[in-house]
């Protein structure tokens, strides 16, 4: 085993066994996350998603007396029934437990997708200004109890490593979320899962049961794809500079593709509102445009607008 490899996993408070947490421990997993989304029960009941504090306390403990020393929390903002006053509660509840890592998730609405969502109506939803304000509120209170913004919907203490990659302007992003190792080849194991090799994409098939037909018969359970040519992978570094060091720089003109400078243009009512500064070859997000990371990456995203060309730049992306 590497000995600089960090092992993680996705674990659940209702079904997560101190078992569970002893036999993954011992073969290396030191980092654990825990998808709270919101502990009011309103909420819970339209996303069914139950889980109480009391229950998350306890394997928080319990992981913590095993040996974790990263655990993280996934909250939504935007969900059926949140309120203010709502998810204050959730928040000040999951500060009692100083989780080193919080992922603060826009809620998206598809249920044509996910047919779970279709026991709500977008009536039921907190909208545009409403949810902005979720947002706001719930970052203003994480910043206020010692966490550090460190990229789009990342917050973590200044002891995490996640934080400390940051500084040294080592983050790295890919499907999984945020790491503070840098690698180009992420192995998609499991139903719907994404793999990346840098180059191309690859989603595995979504239902487990024809994931496993597949794998029995010996075949690559790939759904889908993507190749990516030289443009996808310059526009793919801004990105991802812009991501994770909330800044990008580029050469001379003629060395980039047409496709960033469209990009630039895009940007420069962005940078009107005071989101970011655009400079000969280099730009620079503002403090008040790292709430909008996802707009700004949006503006030089290509293939995006060759397919939504009278896209919003303020769409929906909070």
């Amino acid at each position: 085993m590497c000995e600089d490899a960090e092992f993680s996993f996705e674990a659940h408070p209702s079904n997560t066994l101190p078992g569970h947490l002893i036999a993954l421990n011992k073969l290396g997993f030191k980092r654990i996350s825990y998808g709270i989304q919101d502990f009011d029960l309103k909420v819970q009941d339209a996303i069914n998603r139950f889980q109480s504090f009391e229950e998350v306390e306890t394997v928080v403990n319990q992981a913590r007396n095993v040996g974790y020393n990263s655990l993280n929390f996934d909250l939504v903002y935007g969900l059926p029934f949140q309120t203010l006053e709502t998810i204050t509660d959730t928040i000040q509840k999951v500060l009692e437990l100083k989780p080193d890592r919080i992922a603060f998730y826009s809620y998206a609405h598809v249920p044509w997708i996910k047919p779970g969502q279709r026991k709500f109506t977008e009536k039921d939803l907190p909208l545009d200004e409403e949810k902005r304000k979720l947002y706001e509120v719930g970052k203003a209170m994480f910043l206020e109890n010692g966490y550090e913004e460190i990229g789009m919907d990342h917050f973590s203490l200044k002891t995490d490593s996640l934080y400390k990659a940051s500084q040294e302007k080592k983050l790295h992003r890919n499907f999984m979320g945020y790491t503070s190792n840098y690698t180009r080849l992420l192995v998609g194991l499991g139903a719907s899962s994404i793999g990346d090799s840098w180059t191309g994409f690859a989603q595995n098939i979504k239902t487990v049961e024809e994931y496993k037909e597949s794998i029995d018969k010996g075949i690559l359970p790939v759904v889908k794809g993507h190749i990516l040519n030289e443009e996808d992978l310059t526009l793919r570094k801004h990105i991802l500079n812009i991501m994770c060091r909330f800044e990008t720089e580029w050469s001379e003109p003629n060395s980039q593709c047409n496709a960033l400078y469209e990009g630039l243009e895009r940007l420069k009512d962005l940078q009107t509102d005071g989101l970011l500064v655009i400079e000969p070859y280099k730009l620079k997000v503002t403090e008040t445009g790292k709430a909008f990371l996802r707009n700004i990456c949006m503006c030089i995203d290509a293939r995006y607008w060759r397919k939504t060309p009278t896209a919003k730049i303020f769409s929906s992306a909070v």
